[in-house]
């Protein structure tokens, strides 16, 4: 068998997704601003796998201008809600104007502040959480959602593979049980992988898209 591009399976998998033009916009400003986004791949797979667990409630940690958040608001009900959490107040205005735009605003509330603080306030259950706030504290956004997560529900883990800073061989390292020296975004990705592992609530795989996504079952 040839080997295979990862990056020209991003390509196809990209191909084979539905965008509209609050999207696309979305895209093209990642596109110059250099913004990390999960784009069309990812955000279509997050959609997907939120319809499959009829997502009612959900909470982000970090939600930059809307991006993820506009993917998955698509599948919620009009009476759902779905918590957006931004440190950037200019980044929260716009990603209000993008949801507005979708006709996806009536099911978020847009929050503006750091997400441990403001997941504090919410009760549970959540559907469908989502994990891409500060990577040096991914374990304590996990451990501040975890038992707020419902049965069934979905726990995604973006920047599992990389993003910034982060050392894929560092990560892996660590989740095999090896220590070694890296920087504390790493490691703090890497610790919530090997907990998620070894978690016996959840069931988790990788989504190798993107800059890598972590989805976990609560069983």
């Amino acid at each position: 068998m040839h080997d295979i591009d990862p990056a020209q399976v991003g390509r196809l998998a990209r191909e084979l997704v539905h965008t509209d033009a609050v999207v696309d916009e979305m895209d093209a400003r990642a596109d110059r601003e250099g913004f990390p986004t999960v784009g069309p791949e990812v955000g279509a797979w997050l959609r997907l796998l939120a319809r499959t667990v009829d997502a009612e409630r959900g909470f982000e940690f970090g939600s930059g201008f809307g991006y993820s958040a506009y993917w998955l608001a698509d599948a919620f009900p009009a009476d759902g809600e779905l918590v957006l959490t931004e440190v950037d107040a200019e980044e929260l205005n716009d990603t209000r104007e993008y949801l507005a735009r979708g006709g996806y605003a009536d099911r978020c509330r847009f929050e503006h502040g750091d997400a441990l603080d403001t997941v504090g306030r919410y009760d549970g259950p959540f559907d469908v959480v989502l994990i891409d706030n500060e990577k040096a504290r991914y374990p304590a956004a996990f451990d501040a959602v975890r038992g707020k997560v419902a049965s069934g529900g979905l726990v995604f883990v973006d920047n599992a593979v990389t993003a910034g800073s982060l050392d894929f061989e560092a990560i892996l390292a660590l989740v095999e049980g090896r220590e070694t020296a890296t920087n504390d975004a790493t490691r703090g990705v890497a610790e919530l992988l090997g907990r998620l592992r070894d978690d016996d609530a959840f069931e988790t795989t990788l989504l190798p898209l993107g800059e890598g996504v972590a989805v976990a079952r609560r069983r």
